[in-house]
């Protein structure tokens, strides 16, 4: 709702490719962050910013800026657990210059040297238990267990919420658990709802609610994506 309204004030959505050919405009950064090529475009083509990226993710930059240059000095490697091409990956690798590995899931570790240092860190809205089962699998297969370095980089207002959202879930007969489709929290978040009550239903719009769901139902539960 929020975009569509701004939508009609003129604002419109841009792809990386088609923010290198503006100049002389302004350019609204969203809460996932980019990654430095951004800023620096921005500087050379007059492009003003208005940076509106969450304070956790800019902070796990800096981390991840800071850290790496120690870390690749001296043969190391950063890997990150999270998605593939989402919005705050693509920036969390910028950091590194491109030199990060990701990881979505146990699959995924032989791209790992396992003979070398490793630094992990956590895109900030994925689910804590899952990390700390990517972590363990990769201590498991180290040459030295001693060179994993795992960062608490999961945003506090996640990984806070799991805990009481599984008690939500449990004390209403239905839930109805309000986020946007491409939401990489949301997703994670209603697994976390329909784990604890299998009547849990997942919604992006009124249209999206089926009258028949809430027959001979006493309690209805609303919950939401961090970001909603």
């Amino acid at each position: 709702v929020k975009v569509k309204r701004l939508q009609k004030l003129g604002l419109i959505s841009i792809n990386h490719e088609q923010y290198k050919t503006l100049s002389n405009t302004s350019v609204l950064i969203r809460a996932h962050g980019e990654p430095p090529s951004t800023y620096e475009i921005a500087k050379k083509q007059n492009i003003k910013l208005i940076d509106a990226t969450c304070p956790v993710v800019l902070k796990l930059q800096d981390r991840i800026k800071r850290f790496g240059q120690e870390i690749f000095a001296n043969n190391g490697q950063v890997v990150i657990y999270g998605k593939h091409g989402h919005a705050e990956v693509v920036g969390l690798i910028g950091q590194t210059a491109g030199k990060a590995i990701v990881v979505m899931g146990k699959e995924d570790l032989d791209k790992i040297d396992f003979s070398k240092p490793i630094h992990l860190f956590s895109q900030t809205t994925r689910k804590i238990t899952e990390y700390h089962e990517i972590a363990t699998a990769i201590r498991e297969r180290m040459d030295n267990p001693q060179d994993l370095k795992v960062h608490n980089s999961i945003c506090p207002s996640v990984s806070g919420r799991e805990p009481e959202l599984k008690d939500f879930a449990k004390t209403h007969d239905i839930i109805i658990f309000v986020s946007g489709e491409k939401s990489s929290n949301g997703k994670m978040l209603f697994k976390v709802c329909k784990t604890a009550n299998q009547n849990s239903h997942f919604v992006s719009k009124p249209e999206d609610i089926q009258s028949e769901w809430f027959h001979k139902i006493e309690t209805v539960g609303i919950s939401g994506a961090t970001s909603t």
